[in-house]
């Protein structure tokens, strides 16, 4: 198995795969060679397919982790096997369900950066609102990256490994002048337990979700959904929704959409055709 794993490692790096990614299609393999018992070398399709009855009718597992495993052993039996003449349609994926994320408030975002008595703490929610970024594009901003003279701010290799700009908020520079000067970061923007290493994504999560309950935010929401709320404010404020789509990153339109489903000025705005009922 370990050299099945190994191959599978070096295809991954090979493509151009992130770390990320390897982190999760490796241990996908290995728990597929657990449920079959037999050398990944003479199973066949249906191994695969009973597979997959297994995660949906046993374990139950939810779609986003249904799909990934069914990339992960398609990429690893068509590309270092070569089995290139299996049916590879019939290892099927799961449709995706769309859940609406619950929304911040501006007036509630507002709430949950007073909440922070520290100021690296607010300094980094502040950032991935400001920019609709991802946790981990936060957290992997470094000091040059904040272009103050262009005011905007780079993102280097987010998700997809595709470099962006996004804009630089003045009440942010300002902020982030102030946490400059007072906590001087080096090589990350916004450092760990060490100048040398970056603030970890559970703490990040954490620092969110104190100043959410400090806040008496009572919604179902995490750092995430500062991204969810810069998308959706920059709609209900009239925001092409192509622009928006750019500076989140997303391939495609259809992902920046779902927030026209949430955004208030397309609900409230539109009109009830109870309301021209004559009464």
């Amino acid at each position: 198995m370990e050299s099945f794993e190994k191959q599978f490692t070096d295809t991954l790096a090979i493509r151009g795969l992130s770390p990320r990614t390897q982190v999760v299609y490796v241990p996908m393999l290995r728990d597929f060679a657990r449920f079959v018992g037999k050398p990944l070398d003479t199973v066949v399709p249906e191994d695969l397919r009973t597979y997959q009855r297994h995660l949906a009718v046993e374990r139950q597992v939810g779609f986003s982790h249904f799909n990934q495993a069914a990339c992960a052993l398609r990429l690893f039996f068509r590309e270092c096997l070569g089995r290139t003449d299996w049916p590879f349609e019939r290892i099927s994926f799961q449709k995706k369900r769309r859940i609406l994320p619950e929304i911040l408030s501006q007036e509630e975002v507002a709430r949950v950066f007073d909440a922070c008595s520290n100021l690296k703490h607010k300094a980094v929610l502040m950032t991935a609102y400001s920019g609709g970024l991802r946790l981990g594009e936060t957290l992997a901003l470094l000091p040059s990256d904040i272009d103050s003279t262009r005011m905007v701010i780079r993102v280097e290799q987010g998700k997809g490994r595709k470099d962006r700009y996004v804009m630089l908020s003045k009440t942010l520079l300002q902020t982030l002048r102030e946490y400059w000067r007072a906590f001087r970061p080096v090589t990350w923007l916004f450092y760990g337990q060490t100048k040398q290493k970056s603030l970890a994504p559970s703490t990040a999560e954490k620092i969110f979700k104190i100043a959410a309950r400090k806040a008496t935010i009572t919604k179902n929401v995490s750092f995430h959904s500062l991204r969810h709320a810069f998308a959706t404010h920059l709609l209900e404020d009239g925001t092409n929704v192509r622009v928006i789509q750019a500076l989140l990153g997303h391939r495609s339109l259809t992902t920046t959409q779902i927030y026209t489903h949430v955004a208030r000025t397309y609900i409230n705005d539109t009109r009830s055709p109870l309301d021209r009922i004559e009464k």
